[in-house]
């Protein structure tokens, strides 16, 4: 039901993920993101308390793998759930249980990873590592890139309809967070929404670390 990619850029620190599902609201359950700390992915049959758990293992300095075993001790269910771990350094470490559904493949990269289940064939995690090794730019165009180069290569087996990008930095908090939620061309939309964000992401980053410097808030009532 589900396709992701999750990826760490070693020049700027940031590290992020993208994601698309049949299922609404994928972003929310499905991928946990935190600055300095990593990315936690858990799909398939999702139990987002694995997500949660994931960086917090992170935080605590246990390696992606190690992070696996403590999920799979942490959920008696762990044969229905596929995860993805990254670290701040760009480890990584996937899991699909026994009873991931559908034609399900994970595959790793240089400083990422890709997974995905109920798939149109086994190849697209790997279509999705391919295309960010060799993407360049920032982080969020690069994992938009490759969720896009997993749809090209067969995408899910049926229509996805969500679809979510995000991306932590500097901050503590979230510099790219956009959603598509039940809409008919989710990554589409995604490609979208990020084209509109892009140009503005800097001026709310600065808004937030040096009100004094950002620029115009230019809406009504603003003197």
């Amino acid at each position: 039901m589900t396709f992701s990619v999750a990826g760490y850029c070693p020049d700027t620190g940031m590290l992020g993920c993208a994601i698309t599902s049949s299922s609404i609201c994928v972003t929310s359950r499905c991928a946990w993101v935190a600055s300095g700390t990593g990315v936690a992915l858990t799909q398939n049959v999702t139990n987002p308390a694995l997500g949660s758990l994931g960086l917090e293992l992170l935080r605590e300095g246990l390696s992606p793998e190690e992070i696996l075993k403590a999920q799979a001790q942490a959920d008696t269910d762990i044969e229905w759930r596929q995860l993805g771990v990254l670290n701040a350094r760009g480890d990584t470490a996937t899991f699909s249980g026994a009873r991931a559904l559908g034609i399900h493949a994970t595959a790793q990269g240089q400083h990422c990873l890709a997974m995905g289940n109920l798939l149109a064939n086994d190849a697209v995690p790997q279509a999705m590592v391919r295309t960010f090794e060799s993407s360049r730019g920032h982080l969020a165009e690069r994992l938009l890139q490759a969720l896009e180069a997993g749809l090209a290569a067969g995408g899910e087996m049926g229509p996805v309809y969500s679809a979510g990008l995000k991306v932590s930095a500097e901050p503590s908090w979230p510099v790219v967070d956009l959603r598509a939620d039940w809409h008919g061309t989710p990554i589409a939309e995604l490609r979208t929404l990020w084209t509109l964000y892009e140009p503005q992401m800097q001026a709310y980053i600065t808004r937030a670390s040096n009100p004094s410097d950002a620029e115009s808030f230019g809406v009504p009532g603003d003197e």
